[in-house]
């Protein structure tokens, strides 16, 4: 490693779902160096389910959550490294290749892609026209321009709460906004939201467009008890969960299928070399957790041939 800036490995995985896991299980166990970088421990689709019931070895049911529990522990367990942060930009074209995340710059001589498939197709109107200019994703890295000002986090669940958190350090009003009845997250993170005193939670308040000159003034959101109004606000943070692939923060820098899927080969390969992808994030179908593990497990019987320069994988069953 170089230094806490900026950090080498032999694989770094971008994303800790049941795919970037279970790849990080196999690569740190063959001794490869490995990283694995995690926006939320809490926030991809298996964390989300409240019973798994059909996981194989596994007696059910038990939370998503928990089984994520302890691919992670079994991953550390063999040498993996686990960072909770975003990768926010990527070159791959770099030797080794770089991730750029919020906590610093991580290279290594291969990356996979396991990011999974809760981002939104759909934004709300105005979304795109403010990108930059007080619309934002990721309260990590902007939190800090909104100092002293009115800010909205639109979200439910724990990626939102602990946001908004993070967002009143420096703001100094921040709204809440919760599409739900109620907010989907953890009790140590409700509790953390309650003693902060200048967050306001706004439940049942739909999103329906963001509105400024040339900057961001407000948000318009309905509510069923109050209509149609208007937030103002100086910044919009979109936290909202979806179905659609998570590769934002990839630009042009592996293919993409027209619907923003990951494409790969049948050895989890991308168009560049030493990059992979697995699970939800390149489509499969059906979504199931035991599927984005396999390929998760593929990617790294891959990573593994690739770095050592082999010719085949070597089965290992033990």
């Amino acid at each position: 490693m170089n230094n806490t800036d900026e950090l080498t490995y032999d694989v770094a995985i971008i994303g800790g779902g049941p795919a970037g896991l279970s790849c990080a299980i196999y690569t740190a166990r063959a001794k490869l160096q490995t990283v694995v970088l995690d926006k939320s421990p809490s926030g991809g689709s298996l964390a989300q389910s409240t019973k798994i019931a059909n996981y194989p070895g596994v007696k059910g049911p038990v939370p998503g959550s928990t089984l994520l529990d302890t691919m992670r522990e079994q991953s550390i367990s063999f040498g993996c490294e686990y960072r909770k942060t975003a990768v926010i930009a990527v070159d791959f074209h770099s030797e080794p290749k770089a991730l750029y995340a919020t906590d610093g710059v991580f290279r290594a001589r291969a990356v996979v892609i396991a990011t999974g498939s809760r981002g939104r197709a759909e934004k709300i109107e105005g979304e795109e026209k403010f990108l930059g200019r007080g619309v934002g994703y990721c309260a990590t890295c902007d939190a800090a321009f909104y100092e002293g000002k009115t800010v909205a986090v639109v979200g439910y669940d724990d990626i939102a709460v602990e946001e908004a958190i993070l967002v009143a350090r420096f703001a100094r009003r921040v709204l809440l906004v919760c599409p739900k009845s109620q907010l989907n997250a953890s009790e140590h993170l409700l509790n953390e939201l309650s003693a902060v005193r200048h967050i306001e939670v706004l439940l049942g308040a739909s999103p329906r467009r963001i509105i400024g000159d040339q900057f961001v003034t407000g948000l318009v959101v309905r509510r069923r008890s109050h209509g149609e109004e208007v937030l103002p606000v100086d910044g919009v943070f979109m936290l909202l969960g979806g179905t659609a692939p998570v590769t934002d923060f990839l630009g042009d820098a592996v293919r993409l299928s027209p619907e923003g899927c990951v494409e790969v080969d049948c050895n989890q390969s991308t168009n560049i070399a030493g990059v992979y992808a697995a699970g939800d994030v390149t489509c499969i179908h059906p979504k199931q957790a035991i599927i984005a593990a396999a390929e998760g497990v593929i990617a790294a019987l891959q990573v593994d041939k690739y770095l050592r320069g082999a010719e085949a994988v070597k089965p290992d069953y033990t």
